[in-house]
């Protein structure tokens, strides 16, 4: 079949064009956590390519990168963080004059820095289990989105602020749910769970672990066992990122309620509504620890 020069010469113009608008509308993102990947997902528009560096059950304190994770930081146009007291093994890459322009730290969103972290690296980086620093770290986010060259600004504006609405909701909603546990002694492995807790009111009575990277001492261990059988219907929010074996052998004999939760969203869905299912999840895992005649 013969095809005229015309129009084969548009034909290829016009795929050229196509190609060229293609390639220029992709946005290469990398993030460092799930967590931050939720966020950035209900920011960013549809056209935007999310990479995540640690993968599900791995550590943000001691990960190994993979070289296809190094490739994925060089073709990145932004890369997202918390910062260097969660995501210790970027610290130096990130440093460096290679990626220092293109990385955002959304630890510096943290509004309402919270005493006591227990890493011993400054206050507390899991911010994102609080909404109100979530919608910092989206609003962060989207600065930082808008500045890109080719990218929706409008879409990014309309994103914000759905995302802003969608939290208010469920924050309400979650703590409408949450009122039958503010009579019940909880307690975590890790410090990770003091945000959520000092957000919703909840009692937060002891933490296993100073240091997730470090067993605690002999003295703490007891401590915290006091305090196991003296709380109010005491449960013990575990993690699935560390060894269940551990915090069973020091409960052993105790009337204590266990129940899992997860900081780093390892099951949660990537999507725009990806960071509420996390929050609602973490409320799950609150309400299983209440005693049966006040279950709802």
């Amino acid at each position: 079949m013969h095809v005229p020069g015309k129009a084969l010469s548009l034909a290829m113009g016009a795929t050229a064009l196509f190609l060229s608008g293609a390639l220029q509308a992709e946005t290469r993102i990398v993030t460092s956590i799930k967590p931050v990947e939720l966020i950035v997902r209900a920011v960013a528009t549809e056209d935007m390519q999310t990479t995540t560096l640690v993968p599900p059950g791995s550590s943000p304190h001691n990960y190994t990168m993979k070289p296809s994770q190094r490739r994925a930081l060089e073709k990145a146009d932004v890369i997202f963080w918390v910062g260097p007291d969660m995501e210790t093994f970027l610290n130096r890459l990130l440093a460096g004059q290679e990626f220092s322009s293109r990385t955002i730290a959304l630890g510096q969103a943290d509004h309402q820095p919270e005493a006591g972290h227990d890493h011993g690296m400054g206050e507390d980086p899991h911010i994102w289990l609080d909404p109100e620093q979530a919608v910092a770290m989206a609003e962060t986010i989207h600065d930082a989105l808008s500045k890109l060259k080719g990218v929706d600004e409008a879409a990014l504006d309309r994103n914000l602020e759905q995302f802003r609405a969608r939290i208010r909701e469920t924050d309400s909603a979650i703590r409408a749910r949450l009122a039958p546990a503010h009579e019940i002694s909880l307690f975590s492995y890790h410090s990770a769970f003091t945000r959520f807790a000092n957000h919703y009111d909840l009692k937060l009575e002891g933490v296993l672990t100073l240091n997730p990277e470090l067993s605690p001492g002999a003295r703490h261990i007891a401590e915290v066992q006091n305090k196991l059988r003296n709380g109010r219907h005491p449960c013990l929010l575990t993690e699935p990122q560390f060894n269940h074996q551990w915090w069973k052998s020091m409960t052993e004999g105790m009337d204590v309620t266990f129940s899992t939760w997860d900081p780093l969203a390892t099951d949660i869905e990537a999507t725009a509504n990806g960071y509420n299912d996390l929050q609602h999840g973490i409320a799950d895992a609150v309400l299983k620890c209440l005693p049966e005649e006040t279950q709802h």
